[in-house]
């Protein structure tokens, strides 16, 4: 059973029919939040950033949400593909003991031995993600306002309930409640953060620059799910609050990739932004986007919004890479890795380590796949996104 398909949107599949796909075309990759799906695009990772990116020289923009903030960072890493086999090595089995009786174990568990885990993954190695010659990190976090300010018992749970609210009416309208505020590498240049890959008109957004001091908090901060771990508050460099996953404000990372907008974004901590004399910036390449669906659902609160599903232009330069629904249930338990096996599995930790080990050894088939076709560039098997 063929086990990739390949998705392309209009721009990026009129340079395919032409050129096929060079890894010198692309400028931005992209990395969802979803927890342990992206396990399922380990070995796609290790081939793009060990193997097929080194054929070109261009910047690269790497933009990442919560785990998907972590494939990211561990691609700018010295060794990349060792770092990624341990990162799916650590992922897998990272485990939460949980007593008799308990469903779950709490955040501010999850929390303390999640941070140390970063910590530890990334000891002695900052500095090689903020100095890579190539690859310009973007962390995405989510950022409460008002009664999301600071983590409370009840003000929380009514803080979501509010934005989700606000959200099924408008998604922009969430930005009462919820900021994007993206870390990014800084400009050595000219020690400013460089500039994003996307516009921001779409949604409420600041950036700030990514460094030694605030790595492993905005990191852990993207991917701290919302009563699953706890918020990381008052980010150094960063304006105070709680920051959450960055999964709330952009699941899958539906941003406006093509669009030359306006960079309309709050310049914070005395950062200058690089947005060209007019304000403004043009984003040129192709978007290549290793993703575990076709969809690429906006906010993880439009999950249930079916109607924000849908491509938009904002996705006319990209090239999505995505498994076949029909080959996913072939896969242990018949499903994508995802955050209901810690439950199910509970602390049959070795159960649930043979599951997720069997996806990610299943997962080469999509490696093969996509190398072969690169080999041969079939416009004609590439549908439209």
């Amino acid at each position: 059973m063929q086990a990739l398909q390949i998705y392309a949107g209009p721009v990026a599949r009129q340079s395919i029919a032409k050129n096929g796909l060079r890894p010198d075309d692309i400028r931005t990759i992209p990395a969802a939040a979803g927890g342990p799906k992206g396990l399922l695009l380990g070995a796609m990772d290790r081939f793009i950033f060990g193997e097929w990116l080194n054929g070109s020289t261009q910047p690269v923009d790497l933009v990442g949400a919560s785990i998907g903030a972590w494939r990211m960072a561990t691609a700018c890493l010295d060794q990349p593909v060792a770092a990624f086999e341990r990162l799916e090595h650590d992922y897998i089995h990272q485990h939460y003991e949980t007593t008799p009786g308990q469903k779950r174990p709490t955040a501010a568990m999850v929390s303390k031995l999640f941070g140390q885990n970063l910590q530890a993954f990334y000891a002695g190695k900052v500095s090689e993600i903020l100095l890579h010659p190539r690859y310009r990190l973007h962390v995405v976090t989510s950022r409460g306002r008002h009664l999301l300010h600071t983590e409370h018992g009840l003000r929380t749970p009514l803080g979501y309930f509010g934005a989700y609210l606000t959200n099924v009416v408008r998604r922009k309208a969430m930005g009462a409640w919820l900021e994007r505020v993206v870390f990014s590498k800084p400009n050595a240049a000219s020690e400013g953060c460089v500039s994003l890959p996307f516009g921001t008109d779409d949604y409420r957004t600041r950036q700030v620059a990514l460094s030694e001091a605030n790595f492993n908090l905005a990191l852990q901060a993207s991917c701290s799910i919302p009563f699953v771990l706890q918020a990381v508050h008052n980010i150094p460099g960063a304006p105070p609050g709680a920051y959450w996953d960055g999964g709330i404000t952009d699941y899958h990372l539906h941003l406006n990739y093509p669009a030359a907008s306006e960079f309309a974004i709050h310049s914070i901590a005395g950062h200058a932004m690089n947005t060209g004399a007019n304000g403004s910036f043009e984003h040129k390449g192709l978007v290549l986007y290793p993703h575990f669906q076709k969809s690429v659902v906006p906010g993880w609160l439009d999950k249930s919004l079916k109607w924000r599903h849908h491509a938009t232009h904002h996705l006319d330069t990209m090239v999505l890479l995505a498994p076949n629904p029909d080959w996913i249930k072939t896969l242990p338990n018949a499903k994508l890795p995802d955050r209901t096996d810690f439950t199910h599995y509970g602390n049959d930790l070795a159960g649930r380590v043979k599951a997720w080990n069997a996806a990610c050894s299943a997962s080469m088939q999509l490696v093969d796949e996509f190398a072969a076709w690169l080999e041969r560039p079939d416009v004609s098997q590439v549908q439209a996104l």
